[in-house]
């Protein structure tokens, strides 16, 4: 089921990125599994989440363009956020995948938003708990997603927001939002 996927990612990823993708899918698989989500749902997710990350600029503009999707200011100068939503699209559009959760999953894995369903914050996490993963404080959020899932996923979003405010990077707004939620702010 999976094999058709492991092999695009492979002709559209460098080594380091399919890695990541094939780690993030295990870690989506096992959350799936601890938290009572769908396993083959997540698994798929988090395969497809970066199916975009080594594309050129000018595929992702060429997605946008297609597929009518406007860039807000932040996101006009977050390239990095680029290719979770040029990697939906690809999902949904090129690849006819069209579950609304795993579209969605792959959409907010980089900024996540309020309201997230279960997919959603699971990929998202397992974006920031997989294996291959080292950056500092990696082991005091896989601690958090195995207590509970919305300790870390506060967390997370606490981290993002302090690493962007300390690089001097704007904070998307949908993380703002997720975040507020999270603790409470509705």
């Amino acid at each position: 089921m999976y094999k058709q996927y492991i092999d695009l990612l492979k002709s559209r990823l460098n080594e380091q990125r399919f890695y990541h993708s094939l780690c993030v899918a295990d870690e989506a698989k096992r959350l799936a599994l601890k938290y009572g989500g769908d396993v083959d749902k997540a698994y798929l997710a988090g395969l497809l989440h970066d199916i975009t990350k080594n594309a050129p600029k000018e595929e992702h503009l060429q997605i946008f363009t297609q597929f009518g999707i406007m860039l807000n200011d932040i996101e006009k100068n977050a390239v990095k956020l680029w290719h979770a939503m040029s990697g939906a699209a690809y999902v949904k559009h090129i690849l006819k995948i069209e579950d609304k959760e795993i579209v969605s999953a792959i959409r907010y894995h980089t900024t996540a938003k309020a309201d997230m369903m279960l997919l959603e914050k699971i990929i998202y996490l397992a974006d920031f708990t997989s294996a291959d993963r080292d950056y500092d404080d990696v082991s005091v959020i896989r601690q958090y997603v195995d207590e509970s899932l919305e300790k870390a996923f506060v967390y997370a979003l606490q981290y993002s927001i302090c690493d962007l405010v300390n690089n001097k990077k704007c904070v998307h707004l949908d993380t703002l939002n997720a975040y507020n939620q999270a603790v409470g702010g509705k």
